[in-house]
């Protein structure tokens, strides 16, 4: 195990991020975790950052009849995207995709006003963020939560993750992306795998987690 739980790894992050990019925290970042596991460690890298923490969700859309698979991902401002090449070998038809696209939509739509409430979402222009989870296994959803973010003009985007896939890396570093994590494992079979104790994080603790951040930047 490399981890004892996400709170050990978001404080090991936050060293490897501030080692990696020192520059970070005079780029007035923010920082959002995808939920829920990724809040948690977004919750230790903000409090090393000395920056505030937000939330955004991103849902994946599962192949027919093997949810777990994920064809694609869907983020708050209808961004989309789609492993062209699992769609092709499955023969996923434009119909299925659009139906999981909306259902995912109006899930996505759910936890963002459950998690937020009302609150405004930050504007992200001209400063740096950083987009935290507590691994990267296929990159998928990280791909619709990045290009999301992108869209709002950033001027530094990061993408931040204890443990990471190569092949996660690789497919978000062709598009640009900027990616750190702890450990990229030759072995990587499974996120859970390198903590300790990766027991499910709840809406509620995701709930408070955030009411806290938003009383004024993490310390």
């Amino acid at each position: 195990m490399l981890f004892a739980d996400r709170a050990d790894a978001g404080r090991q992050l936050a060293e490897t991020l501030l080692a990696r990019l020192p520059a970070l925290v005079d780029r007035h970042p923010m920082v959002l975790g995808i939920p829920r596991g990724g809040v948690i460690i977004g919750r230790e890298v903000a409090r090393a950052l000395g920056a505030p923490l937000d939330v955004i969700v991103a849902r994946k859309l599962g192949a027919p009849g093997h949810e777990e698979l994920g064809i694609g991902a869907v983020a708050p401002d209808g961004t989309r995207v789609l492993d062209h090449e699992i769609v092709a070998a499955l023969a996923v038809s434009e119909a299925y995709i659009e139906k999981i696209t909306k259902r995912e939509r109006a899930e996505l739509d759910r936890r963002m006003h459950r998690f937020r409430d009302a609150r405004p979402f930050p504007d992200l222009a001209g400063r740096a963020v950083v987009l935290a989870d507590d691994g990267l296994a296929t990159g998928v959803t990280a791909r619709a939560a990045l290009a999301s973010v992108r869209r709002a003009q950033p001027a530094m985007l990061v993408f931040a993750a204890p443990v990471c896939s190569e092949d996660g890396c690789r497919t978000l570093a062709a598009e640009g992306y900027t990616v750190v994590c702890v450990y990229t494992p030759s072995d990587f079979r499974g996120v859970g795998e390198w903590y300790a104790d990766f027991e499910q994080v709840t809406d509620e603790t995701v709930i408070a987690v955030l009411r806290q951040a938003a009383e004024g930047p993490a310390t």
